[in-house]
């Protein structure tokens, strides 16, 4: 019969070092992890609250300014709140017309029995063209006097708009070259609708439900992890909208940037305006690095608020529930 003092008890100093070790080799297989973290993500938004709060021109040591780089930009800088605006429409109109294009094709192909391929290579290969070379095309196309799309429309008595030369279609002609390029999110689509069991479709098909009802309630269902990834990444996306708006404006407005000649982001009439081009014109045009970096903060804000919100109300978003 063995008494308590007689079993053999670890030491205290023998379990903590065995608790060092563990966590030690658990901080190994994170460590590339917290480093990526800490170097491309903490550092650098730490640095970005600090000089939001600092008077800094990237020449002179950065000085302490309070809360005057956010009083300029909320409310004496004249681009803010139009950026603002021009970016949240994007991110809703947009996005929600991506989502549901790319799905739409997605759809499409999928039911196509015959030359599946050819337009899958055909919706694709938008995608594929370099961003600037797009953006050029397409202002090309939709001008106002000798592009070929207002010349056809005009042929059949519609009124051709502006596009990038009036504020009110530039936002619009900006979706429309999304549009265009909606191959990344059709490949991704068809991967999940490929991927959908056949044996529901078969059993609601049996219960009698309609070519609506079995894709209410089968099809959405089922790939709705993917509208979620396909709306979350469109949004972050969005948000950092920068090269196309840019360029559009650019060549809209005939402006040959060089030196001596600084190019105001927006034309015309600001309506292609968005904040990552104000968070570029302030910090490397107008050298005011701290206001920069308060529209940087709230860019990222509206980022994380939009993202947290999707997340949150992931099924009333598709109007379905898991």
């Amino acid at each position: 019969m063995t008494t308590l003092a007689s079993q053999k008890v670890p030491p205290v100093r023998t379990l903590a070092a065995k608790r060092r070790r563990s966590a030690l080799r658990t901080l190994a297989f994170l460590s590339p992890w917290l480093i990526g973290f800490v170097v491309f993500f903490a550092y650098p938004l730490a640095s970005t609250v600090y000089f939001s709060f600092m008077h800094y021109d990237g020449f002179k040591p950065p000085t302490w300014s309070g809360g005057k780089n956010w009083a300029y930009v909320f409310e004496h800088y004249p681009y803010f709140w139009s950026a603002l605006r021009n970016t949240l429409w994007l991110v809703v109109v947009m996005v929600t017309l991506r989502v549901a294009f790319g799905l739409g094709i997605g759809l499409l192909i999928t039911k196509i029995k015959t030359g599946t391929g050819v337009f899958r290579t055909l919706f694709y290969l938008p995608y594929l063209a370099p961003p600037v070379a797009a953006t050029m095309s397409f202002v090309f196309l939709l001008n106002p006097g000798t592009g070929p799309v207002n010349s056809m429309l005009e042929k059949i008595g519609i009124p051709a708009p502006g596009w990038f030369t009036d504020p009110h279609w530039s936002k619009p002609g900006l979706t429309l070259l999304a549009l265009w390029g909606i191959g990344d999110l059709m490949v991704i689509f068809m991967a999940a609708l490929l991927d959908v069991p056949a044996e529901q479709y078969e059993a609601a098909q049996l219960d009698g439900a309609s070519p609506w009802q079995r894709f209410r309630f089968v099809t959405l269902p089922n790939i709705s992890p993917i509208i979620m990834f396909a709306v979350v990444t469109g949004v972050i996306q969005t948000m950092q909208y920068y090269t196309e708006p840019l360029v559009a404006g650019k060549v809209a407005s005939g402006t040959i940037q060089g030196s001596g000649n600084q190019f105001e982001p927006g034309y015309p009439g600001q309506s292609t305006l968005t904040l990552p081009q104000l968070v570029y014109n302030l910090g490397f045009q107008r050298f005011d690095y701290g206001s920069a970096c308060v529209v940087a903060l709230v860019l990222f804000a509206l980022s994380m608020a939009f993202t947290a919100l999707l997340m949150r109300r992931r099924g009333g978003l598709i109007g379905v529930t898991d």
